[in-house]
């Protein structure tokens, strides 16, 4: 059977619709298994070199505005980088080839510490959120084999929790974000507290896109403990209501049911856990008759969003009933 039958109405004809050039590639490489061009075709799109323009001598891409209190430009300036580096990795498919992201890379390479972590987005917090999603850009990137992956793998490993997730370490010790931005110090965290979903989550993003660490016997815990939290409220007060699995975003942001089953496609799960076949289930339920899906979605102003959503969705049914 097709995996376009376990759905409610076939999107490819929505998805060619959306007349978006790198919508349509995607369509056509991943979901048709057509014989496209080099990637590289997209990288001269309009809208891709739009974005280049405004990238910095130093390889950052500035902030619009900022709050001095909160953190410094500088830090506000790692954080525009890291995002405008998922458009242009997730969506155009740029990687060190290109100037661009090398220069990207190197800047965001400043920011790792001896640690192993990329401080300074949470100021001298560790930043158990946005360090393995920066680390899942590059790897994509075409970095998996650089020493600062592997510094960044070993920190994750170190700063688990005892049940084998992650968490925001200053939130395991009773810290609101204002208190902590405020500590010089990075706080340690309470390893018998139980791990954040929406930070297991994002952590497990850069393992999935690791061609070796996406093997290992703690990835396989954490994927499990991850799994068994689809559609609970988090531990912690970021994630504290259910809802938030079906707030979504592309390219992803924070842990959802979309990005969640993604990572976990690459890390090998199925429909036989009943919990991944129930998300499954979510998401063809919210299939709409034009074929997208009717979900929350947050974060951007791509009016094609809708269309790139529907696009990660299918990638999971191809991946799940082919």
């Amino acid at each position: 059977m097709a995996w376009q039958e376990c759905l409610r109405t076939d999107p490819i004809e929505i998805l060619f619709s959306s007349k978006n050039n790198a919508i349509n590639y995607y369509t056509k490489r991943d979901l048709l298994d057509e014989k496209v061009t080099s990637v590289n075709k997209l990288w001269d799109l309009p809208e891709v070199e739009k974005i280049l323009r405004n990238q910095q001598e130093d390889g950052s891409w500035q902030y619009p505005s900022g709050k001095d209190k909160i953190r410094s430009k500088e830090n506000y300036n790692q954080l525009e980088t890291y995002r405008i580096l998922m458009y242009l990795v997730e969506k155009y498919g740029l990687n060190k080839e290109h100037e661009a992201i090398k220069k990207a890379a190197e800047f965001l390479f400043k920011f790792q510490t001896d640690e192993g972590d990329f401080r300074g987005i949470y100021n001298n917090q560790y930043a158990t959120t946005y360090s393995p999603a920066i680390m899942e850009l590059l790897i994509k990137s075409g970095y998996e084999n650089d020493h600062h992956i592997v510094k960044g793998f070993e920190w994750l490993l170190s700063i688990r929790q005892n049940d084998g997730g992650w968490t925001i370490p200053f939130r395991t010790v009773g810290k609101n974000l204002k208190d902590a931005l405020n500590d010089p110090i990075p706080i340690a965290p309470d390893k018998s507290k139980p791990s954040s979903h929406l930070v297991t989550g994002m952590v497990l993003r850069a393992f999935a896109a690791h061609p070796e660490y996406h093997k290992s016997i703690e990835v396989k815990k954490a994927s499990k403990l991850l799994i068994s939290r689809f559609f609970k409220a988090d531990k912690y007060p970021d994630r504290k209501v259910k809802e938030f699995w079906e707030r979504v975003s592309y390219p992803f942001w924070f842990t959802d049911i979309i990005s969640a089953l993604d990572s976990l496609s690459y890390l090998g799960f199925n429909t036989e856990n009943p919990h991944i076949q129930e998300g499954l289930d979510f998401l063809n339920k919210r299939q709409a008759k034009n074929g997208l899906f009717d979900l929350h979605i947050v974060r951007g102003s791509d009016k094609d969003t809708k269309y790139w959503i529907c696009l990660a969705i299918c990638r999971l049914f191809k991946y799940y009933y082919s």
